[in-house]
């Protein structure tokens, strides 16, 4: 029986976001047209007919190997356009800020969503040659990119196995063969920070750091880029340790609005 106070003649959207809700509370193991039946009482038909158009919207995502759903790209979209006023933000703002003063590059703040990372906030340096390569909004799989890839080492080699699988066309179009990228994440491991040369772009370089929830998984990271004649090895260790050190700093969050007794 219907809430009578439901808006009349909107049972469809409020199925489909109901759909919305259920991948986004699985998006990291994904689920079967069954497992969605499941847990939201909707007839297979239905189920089914809401999943194509999610997939053709881009709101969800069909793993073609396993047929399991996530969450797409768009509804990702929508989540940062929530973002960009969020706590990551007012709190490692200032850390940003620093990191392009001192360096005088292009700093980028990432958030893990899912299998991707999403840039959050950029912050231009001194140095006359920006780096477009990435911007506000952006989404790319973990591992491509160097914020990325800080994250996508920081987490377990299982997961990294099944996030590598899904995306293997990006992978393999940046240059990240299987040996190559175990070589990268083991390197990361190693160093507490990533380093990459020339792999979303041509002729760009940088070094990047994940944060960590909890002190175990990654959630954010924030990297630094330039042009690669700029980026020696030397320099790339340097800038690497400018970076750890700032992100070890306490972070600093917005003040909060003190209520009046």
């Amino acid at each position: 029986m219907s809430n009578p106070q439901e808006t009349p003649g909107a049972q469809n959207m409020r199925r489909a976001l109901q759909v919305l809700r259920t991948l986004a509370s699985h998006h990291g193991e994904g689920m079967g047209v069954t497992e969605v039946m499941s847990a939201t009482g909707l007839e297979r038909s239905t189920a089914h007919r809401l999943l194509t158009c999610l997939v053709e919207e881009q709101f969800a995502d069909r793993d073609p190997l396993t047929r399991r759903y996530r969450l797409g790209l768009d509804a990702m979209r929508l989540g940062f356009a929530s973002l960009t006023r969020a706590p990551v933000i007012s709190t490692y703002e200032a850390h940003v800020q620093r990191l392009a003063r001192i360096s005088e590059d292009t700093v980028f703040l990432l958030v893990r969503q899912g299998d991707y990372s999403m840039c959050l906030k950029r912050e231009d340096g001194a140095f006359p040659v920006k780096i477009f390569s990435t911007r506000v909004g952006d989404i790319r799989p973990l591992g491509i990119g160097v914020g990325g890839m800080a994250m996508l080492a920081a987490l377990p080699d299982e997961e990294i196995e099944q996030i590598t699988a899904r995306h293997a066309a990006a992978f393999e179009a940046a240059g990240l063969t299987a040996e190559r990228l175990s070589k990268v994440v083991a390197r990361t491991r190693r160093s507490g920070y990533s380093e990459m040369l020339d792999t979303v772009t041509e002729g760009v370089a940088g070094v990047g750091a994940a944060i960590l929830a909890g002190g175990a998984t990654p959630f954010a990271a924030v990297s630094i880029a330039s042009i690669k004649p700029r980026m020696s090895a030397a320099r790339r260790a340097e800038l690497a340790e400018l970076l750890l050190q700032t992100l070890r700093a306490e972070p600093t969050a917005q003040p909060k609005t003190r209520r009046k007794a």
